[in-house]
């Protein structure tokens, strides 16, 4: 359900107003993930932030760090709000695949993936209206069937792979590769409901 102010039963005391929730990015997947458990955010603030990896910044510090900064950045601008940031990266071993901006970028990601396993790592980072911050990961094991030169030009052709890390989108036509997975779907897809839907039914409570 979304997420707003309840209504004072008649005869009754007024509630104090449930909390405001922001979400920290303009991702249309991670609104349509956050519906399916039935909350709709009261506000869309994207952050603007340097995404590049640090000096031999590992996958998973790399997915945190910018998870927290996300949410750090917006939460100034909404005091008293619930403000939840994400960040999903690709992974091969230590490598943090690109976002695929250009067709020659998502050709390299999927050869890359061809044939083999990768991480899929989503940092997750909520500040609560008192000013707590809470950060964590979680990551989810993909295995790509080994991908044929017809199966990547009619991916390319498909447009799908445009801004994706990795170079792909599993809930599109991605999904005929991945012939394993272990762990969140939905976290490959951009947010871990999971763990994001048992942070917002602790804190998303009225205050």
């Amino acid at each position: 359900m979304a997420v707003r102010p309840h209504d004072a039963q008649e005869g009754a005391q007024a509630t104090p107003k449930a909390s405001k929730l922001v979400l920290a990015s303009a991702s249309p997947r991670r609104q349509d993930l956050l519906a399916q458990i039935g909350i709709t955010p009261n506000v869309i603030a994207p952050a603007h932030i340097d995404e590049a990896p640090l000096k031999d910044e590992l996958p998973k510090p790399h997915a945190e760090r910018l998870a927290r900064e996300k949410a750090a950045a917006v939460a100034p601008n909404h005091e008293g709000a619930l403000v939840l940031a994400a960040d999903t990266v690709v992974a091969v071993g230590k490598r943090i695949l690109p976002k695929a901006e250009d067709e020659a970028t998502a050709r390299t990601c999927l050869k890359m993936l061809s044939g083999r396993r990768h991480k899929v790592i989503s940092g997750i980072s909520l500040v609560l209206p008192c000013g707590k911050q809470l950060t964590k990961s979680v990551t989810t094991v993909v295995a790509f069937k080994r991908l044929s030169d017809t199966d990547i030009d009619r991916y390319i052709e498909s447009g799908e792979w445009d801004g994706k890390a990795g170079g792909y989108a599993i809930q599109g036509l991605a999904a005929t590769f991945v012939r394993f997975l272990s762990g969140s779907y939905s976290n490959v897809v951009g947010l871990p409901l999971f763990e994001v839907g048992g942070w917002l039914n602790t804190h998303l409570k009225q205050n």
